[in-house]
């Protein structure tokens, strides 16, 4: 079996390094009892996470993203789907063009989209509300969904789907107990990176939110607009702390291989 080399792994560890500094950066900036962004080069302190409690704002605009992430990636879900299932299996005119429609999204800026979404909502009504917010987000993370989807639906075998309708099974069975089984790795992981993409926007959702919609990126980004302090690194730091807890947990008892990878386990 082939190993890496030397320099493979100087490249490797270089390319870990310059990832992972920036976020080390922010959570060491989170725990510093100065006022004043800073590296706790003498003590750590918890000032700043306590601080978190007098800024009810900040929890808010989480629920908020937590929501409105898995709402619209579910939603996005709900399309990507079928659409995957229609594309994968079936030749018919127009099937790149609607492809490329669906993928779309991908390639107009979110800065572009956000302005568009905000004068078609104020138009029809729908300005400022979490309804259109939540559209807004569904066009956005529907081609990541899609792509996931799509490409667990295109190495599917098809032949375990003929054997069961060949054993009796009505389409809803079909789709329940085999063809959504098959493609559930590329579901899972498309939620999940549908997930992450509406959790992090802020291009687009800064020009749809309002007080009683902020999500955290725009909670964040106007704080940080009018103050300079480590706040808003304990905000990150905490949301870097629960994301690793949610995945250690699910690696633990269910197993990251078998969510992403579709892996079984042998000992379950």
């Amino acid at each position: 079996m082939r190993t890496n080399g030397p320099l493979s792994l100087i490249f490797h560890t270089i390319f870990v390094f310059v990832m992972l500094a920036p976020i080390v950066v922010v959570c060491l900036v989170a725990f510093t009892p100065e006022g004043y962004l800073s590296l706790p080069t003498t003590n750590f302190s918890l000032r700043w996470f306590r601080a978190i409690a007098n800024y009810p704002e900040f929890v808010h605009a989480f629920w908020v993203s937590l929501g409105l992430g898995a709402l619209s990636s579910l939603v996005a879900l709900l399309f990507a789907v079928p659409a995957a299932l229609a594309i994968a299996r079936y030749s018919f005119r127009g099937r790149d063009a609607l492809a490329a429609l669906f993928l779309s999204p991908l390639m107009i800026p979110h800065v572009v989209l956000g302005i568009a979404f905000l004068r078609f909502f104020t138009a029809i009504g729908m300005g400022g509300s979490f309804t259109g917010l939540l559209v807004a987000h569904v066009v956005v993370v529907f081609p990541f969904a899609l792509r996931l989807t799509l490409a667990a639906a295109t190495g599917m075998d098809r032949s375990i789907e003929m054997a069961a309708v060949s054993l009796g099974a009505g389409d809803w069975t079909l789709f329940r107990r085999v063809t959504l089984p098959l493609i559930l790795p590329g579901v899972i992981s498309g939620w999940a990176l549908a997930f992450i993409q509406s959790f992090d926007d802020l291009t687009m959702t800064v020009f749809l939110a309002t007080p009683g919609t902020e999500t955290l990126p725009v909670r964040m980004f106007l704080y940080i607009q009018d103050n300079i302090d480590p706040l808003v690194t304990s905000v990150s730091a905490s949301v870097i702390a629960i994301t690793m807890t949610a995945l250690i947990l699910l690696d633990r008892f269910y197993g990251l291989d078998r969510v992403l990878a579709g892996k079984s386990d042998p000992g379950r």
